[in-house]
């Protein structure tokens, strides 16, 4: 009777224990994200996920369901992700709080899964709460949460929670069916983002520990031949399967835009960008100040000292992380967490023009969170046994990473305080200077807007979109002949740009050259046939030549690409009762 008892008290006791740690985790969330309920859409991703998109504008419909599945906008395949953002236009339609509202829901709902699957992996409560309370507040992760299109984050977070939790329910019970639900988690994942692509490597990693089912040399005695490690590779294979269709659709949909060449990045670039970025993410981690939304790219700038340096503290911390394995296994497995789940994203495959990124630290940190939890806990026993003194440094570690963290979301409320931000922060960051040229545009502030484009010119002289951007703030002053300049030089750096062809071809349309205009506008089809507004000028323009059949093919073609175009609709509507008259 009294060691049912004592049973009883425990189990009580543990279940006030999560309910406090689960009450604290969503307060201290709440405390730092709740002010992006107000924050405003970004003028840097948010119109192409969002506010730009007529699909996911159109909401749950089975046009832009069917779109999800089949696009590769924005340079890449997540259709969950797109579903998300059409479920929120039906559910908020474009008022940024509900959208917001949702990424910090997922995020929230992130944070509990992580706290329960470590403690049910280990027991350890208060170092399971300790993780994931440095991973709900760390400063890196505020970009993931702030961002409405970075929403594949916490949604690819979640579904990859979500496998981890049907893997240790399959390592409890091996069958068929719980093995399936791994393998839908993970699917379900990679089709939100495929940061998940490391996966089933992250389960072989939790097989050593804290699961205890892999045996290799490092934790069996000398001369022991009872590996397990075969077998074990062999159960992940399947998982493989997903991995690579999401890898191979990720690759198309990057390789026409977003994806470098060898001859813009060289691969000596990359590798030791890549060395330097996983040193540069363990400083941030340790002290999170000067967090920027975009790092530029160094290029093949980057000293001797600091590849030569990096190579040797991550080969150092591989040397320490196998020698003490024996006796604190987690270091090896949190450190190989983050080696391996962030190597998608380190930029030996270059996406875009970053170094780095704080959104890739979303699951990688976990692993260096696991480090700190139950490494922290080792030392501190060493000095003393006062089990109060690890209580005051964990509440101290989290206080100032909630302070760091609200002051950090407080650049997100919008695009001008984001790119402020980033101008303050670092060094020749080109597109912040664009960016926020851009919203102060948008603002009306012309002259302050050129100004940023020219500093953006001034940093990286080939970006095409400061020169464009230059093009539209002389073409709305009316400064036609120096817009044409610009548009005319971005052709130059980039002849397949159809952007800039529409706008020669609207700049040359009001000038009245209408067959140079046309040339550029059948240009814009040539590249992007699927660009409605340039059938519909020169739809306009051949109106206006009196060929009024032609003009309505065109019309009609561009209604055709977008049902919606009020324009188009207008024009046409004219055209026929042009015709009409004629007739009569």
């Amino acid at each position: 009777m009294k060691n049912n008892s004592k049973t009883k008290h425990n189990f009580l006791r543990n279940r006030r224990q999560e309910i406090i740690v689960c009450l604290f985790l969503v307060a201290a969330n709440l405390v730092i994200y709740w002010q992006i309920t107000s924050h405003e859409f970004i003028s840097f991703d948010d119109g192409s996920y969002i506010t730009q998109n007529p699909y996911v504008q159109s909401g749950l419909t089975f046009e832009s369901i069917k779109w999800a599945f089949t696009t590769f906008h924005a340079s890449n395949w997540h259709p969950l992700t797109w579903l998300s953002h059409m479920l929120d236009i039906e559910l908020y339609g474009l008022n940024s709080m509900g959208h917001h509202w949702t990424s910090l829901q997922i995020h929230l709902i992130n944070t509990l899964l992580l706290f329960f699957i470590l403690q049910y992996m280990t027991g350890a409560i208060w170092k399971s709460a300790f993780v994931a309370a440095l991973f709900a507040l760390h400063p890196l992760h505020v970009e993931s949460v702030a961002w409405v299109a970075e929403r594949k984050d916490v949604l690819s977070t979640f579904f990859g929670m979500l496998t981890i939790l049907a893997y240790i329910r399959y390592v409890i019970k091996r069958d068929l069916f719980r093995y399936f639900l791994v393998f839908i988690s993970l699917s379900l994942g990679l089709m939100a983002k495929p940061m998940l692509v490391t996966m089933p490597f992250v389960m072989l990693l939790l097989d050593l520990w804290p699961l205890k089912r892999l045996n290799l040399p490092l934790n069996q005695p000398a001369g022991s031949q009872n590996s397990n490690f075969i077998p074990l590779i062999l159960e992940k294979i399947p998982f493989l399967v997903p991995v690579a269709i999401s890898s191979i659709l990720t690759l198309v949909a990057q390789h026409s835009s977003a994806l470098k060449t060898l001859e813009s990045f060289p691969l000596q670039t990359r590798v030791a960008n890549g060395l330097i970025s996983y040193i540069n993410y363990i400083v941030k981690t340790l002290w999170p100040l000067h967090l920027s939304v975009f790092y530029p790219h160094p290029g093949n700038n980057l000293p001797a000292w600091q590849i030569i340096g990096a190579t040797l503290l991550i080969a150092a911390a591989i040397f320490l992380s196998i020698h003490t394995f024996k006796k604190y296994p987690y270091i090896i497995v949190g450190l190989f967490w983050f080696f391996i789940t962030l190597f998608p994203v380190i930029g030996i495959i270059q996406v875009g023009d970053q170094a780095m990124a704080d959104r890739y630290t979303y699951i990688p940190l976990i692993g260096i969170f696991i480090i700190f939890a139950w490494g922290g806990s080792d030392i501190i026993k060493k000095w003393t046994d006062k089990k109060i003194i690890p209580a005051i440094i964990a509440a101290a570690v989290i206080l100032l990473l909630t302070m760091q963290s609200f002051l950090q979301t407080t650049h997100w409320k919008n695009s001008i305080t984001l790119f402020e931000n980033s101008i303050k922060v670092t060094e020749n960051n080109w597109l912040a200077h664009n960016n926020l040229g851009i919203a102060l545009f948008s603002e009306g502030k012309f002259d302050k807007a050129i100004y940023h484009y020219k500093k953006a010119l001034n940093i990286r002289p080939d970006t095409v979109c400061a020169i464009k951007n230059l093009g539209i703030a002389m073409f709305d002053k009316g400064n036609l002949k120096v817009a044409f300049q610009y548009f005319n030089k971005a052709l130059v750096i980039n002849p397949e740009d159809w952007d800039a062809h529409y706008k020669l071809g609207a700049i040359l349309e009001k000038q009245g050259k209408f067959n140079e205009a046309i040339r550029h506008f059948t240009e814009v089809i040539r590249i992007n046939a699927s660009y409605a507004p340039a059938y519909n000028e020169i739809g306009i323009i051949l109106a206006q030549k009196g060929k009024l059949q032609k003009s309505n093919d065109f019309f009609s073609k561009a209604i055709q690409l977008e049902p919606d175009y009020k324009e188009a609709r207008n024009n046409l509507l004219i055209l026929k009762q042009l015709i009409q008259q004629n007739k009569k």
